[in-house]
This record gives C-alpha cells, sequence and structure tokens, in this order.
C-alpha cells in the first residue's frame, strides 16, 4: 500500500481509521435497513431525538430542527469551501513537480479535492439551501474555509508536509463524520474519508523519500514539517472551553468527539509516523505522559488562528482573489450549461407523446 519504494512504518499507517470508515459504512446499511415505523404517531421533535439517540439517521424528507439545519449547513459549507480552496496550495505545484509520476498523481490528488467539494455541496442542497448561494457567500465572505490552506507552499516539501500532516489531520477529524447523524453527510464522508487515506499516503511517501535523500533534500523535508506542524494542530479548532459551536453539534452526533481529543489522537498519530519518517516533530516540550496514556505537546497559537480566519494569513487575499477571478473567468460555461440543459428540456416536451 505504500509502494514498493521504502518500507511501511510499523503500526504507524492510517489502516485503523480505514477500518472505522468501513464500519461506518456498515452501519450505515444497516440504519437504512431497520424500519422507522417505531415512531408512530410520536411528534416531530420527539421521533427526531428518538432517531438521534437510536443512533440512526436523519434523511432530508425528515423533519428537523431548525438549529439542527442550520449547523449542518454552516459545517458542510465551510467544509466543501475548504476543499475548493485547497486546490490551490497544491495545484501551485503540479507544473513544477519533479517527475511526470509526481505531476500525474498530485494531478489526480488535486481533482480529487473538486470532487470532494462537489459531493459536500450536493449533501448540503439536501437541506434546502442552494450551491449558488453557498458559493455567493464564499465570495462574499460571509462563510469561511479552514485557515490551513492560508499558507504558502514554499517547497516541493510542503505538497509532502500537505499530505502528511493537513490530510492526515483531516481524515482524524473526518472519520467520526462518516458516523454522523445527517445521512446524506455521513455518506459523503465515506467516499471522502476513502480518497483522503490515498491523498496522505502520497504525501508521506513525498517526505520518506526526501528525507532518505540527499542532506538537502532531507533539511528542506524538516523545514516543510516545522513550518506545517502547528497550523495542522490548529485545524482541529479552538480549545473546547472557547469552541461555539461543538457542545450542540456533539449532542445532535453530528460530531462524535471534541476539538480537544481529536487534537490528542492526532499528535500521538504523528509522533510514531515521524520516528518511522525520521524526521523532528518541532515541539521542544512533546513528551510521553505515563499517565494519561498520550503525549503531552504544545498547543498551537490560537490568536493566530483567529487572525488567520478572520483574514489576516499570508495568504488570504491571494486565495480569494484568484477564486473570484476562477469563478468570474467560469460564467460562460454555466451560462453554456444552462442553456444546452433548457433546449434540450425543452426539446424533451416537444417529442413527448400526447396520451390517448
Amino acid at each position: 500500500m505504500y509502494g514498493n519504494d521504502f518500507s511501511p512504518p510499523d503500526e504507524v499507517s492510517s489502516g485503523a481509521l480505514l477500518d472505522q470508515v468501513e464500519a461506518a459504512e456498515a452501519e450505515l446499511r444497516a440504519a437504512a435497513a431497520r424500519a422507522r415505523a417505531q415512531a408512530g404517531d410520536a411528534e416531530p421533535q420527539d421521533h427526531f431525538e428518538s432517531v438521534i439517540a437510536a443512533d440512526q439517521k436523519i434523511e432530508p424528507r425528515d423533519w428537523m430542527p431548525e438549529d439542527y439545519r442550520r449547523s449542518l449547513v454552516r459545517q458542510i459549507a465551510q467544509h466543501a469551501h475548504s476543499e475548493i480552496i485547497g486546490m490551490q496550495p497544491e495545484g501551485n505545484w503540479i507544473t513544477r513537480a519533479p517527475s511526470l509520476k509526481r505531476k500525474a498523481i498530485l494531478l489526480a490528488k488535486v481533482q480529487d479535492e473538486a470532487g470532494h467539494g462537489l459531493y459536500l455541496y450536493a449533501a448540503a442542497e439536501t437541506l434546502g439551501v442552494d450551491r449558488e448561494e453557498l458559493v455567493e457567500l464564499l465570495l462574499n465572505g460571509r462563510q469561511k474555509y479552514s485557515s490551513i490552506f492560508n499558507y504558502p507552499t514554499l517547497t516541493w516539501a510542503d505538497v509532502g508536509a500537505i499530505g502528511w500532516l493537513v490530510d492526515g489531520a483531516a481524515i482524524v477529524n473526518q472519520v467520526p463524520l462518516c458516523r454522523c447523524s445527517y445521512g446524506p453527510y455521513a455518506r459523503a464522508m465515506i467516499r471522502v474519508c476513502k480518497e483522503e487515506s490515498f491523498h496522505q499516503r502520497q504525501g508521506y511517501e513525498i517526505l520518506h523519500t526526501l528525507a532518505h535523500g540527499t542532506p538537502g533534500q532531507r533539511a528542506m523535508a524538516q523545514d516543510a514539517v516545522d513550518r506545517w506542524w502547528y497550523p495542522s494542530l490548529a485545524m482541529f479548532g479552538p480549545p473546547d472551553a472557547d469552541s461555539t459551536h461543538s457542545a450542540k453539534s456533539m449532542a445532535w452526533k453530528i460530531k462524535r468527539f471534541s476539538n480537544d481529543d481529536l487534537r490528542q489522537r492526532f499528535v500521538d498519530m504523528c509522533v510514531q509516523q515521524a520516528e518511522a519518517l525520521g524526521l523532528r516533530i518541532p515541539d521542544p516540550d512533546l513528551r510521553w505522559n505515563d499517565e494519561r496514556q498520550a503525549y503531552d505537546y504544545t498547543q498551537p497559537d490560537y490568536d493566530e488562528l483567529m487572525r488567520v480566519i478572520k483574514g489576516d494569513g499570508p495568504c488570504n487575499r491571494q486565495r480569494m482573489e484568484h477564486r473570484r477571478r476562477a469563478h468570474a473567468d467560469g460564467a460562460w460555461v454555466r451560462e453554456a450549461a444552462a442553456a444546452y440543459a433548457a433546449k434540450r428540456a425543452e426539446r424533451a416536451q416537444r417529442e413527448e407523446p400526447v396520451a390517448a
């Protein structure tokens, strides 16, 4: 699964996380097969709460509280926007990747990210919101995307660091979403997580190759890890005490674990992987805590996180200018597609046989 150009690390792959994805997929099928007749004549709110309590899925036609719907729209839209904006840092390296093979792999990965955005916009649309409306909210700054994509990719090693750390953090965060209480989101996440596993392995392989190359390549890999480590930790959001949405999301089983729990899982996973890579995590206070059976680590700079979220990151303006320009340049494609669809519908209506 790692190719044959280097050895897989012992017990540090994302295989266990993929096992969780497969288990979640099986649970989805089982939940879909269970009858909903048990709700009987219950009030909509009672039925909603019983479905959540039973770990079954809320579907688009089911009654749901407006706060639940709004929370899902906010989270899914931010996730979709992040996938689309997240194409930029790595897309910047497609033409500069060091070999044709690397170019093809990176191109496939960036294409996957576009697909993830489409899956997620489609999931959001099942909640009664229009995709064009969500895109407009992103373009005018009223909806956000992940802060991690506002950092620059300075070297080829950054592509590896994004794959290993950023996509690795995404997997840790998103695997529990395969058990999200909203059916369309959970089903989208199963496919997304399977593809993200490939992305994480790709990044790991790039760093492994560089870390076992020339001294200059090793230094480049270490420099990338040094710059991406703390922004990756910040991807999990603010500490639990400062998180605005976590408590409700967990009560509704949209989220399954708190920000701090997920961040700890990520650190514990990365320490072992870094040892296999032969690279150093840039935290002098990182050490095993035997009492907690987990690693103690230095928290990311949450003040910096909030500045970046508010638009003051290294690449915020560049990312949004590029997205607005691409959206404007693609207007003719959207208009042509809409005109073609209208013509087809009109032709089908004309050719429809008249009932006897």
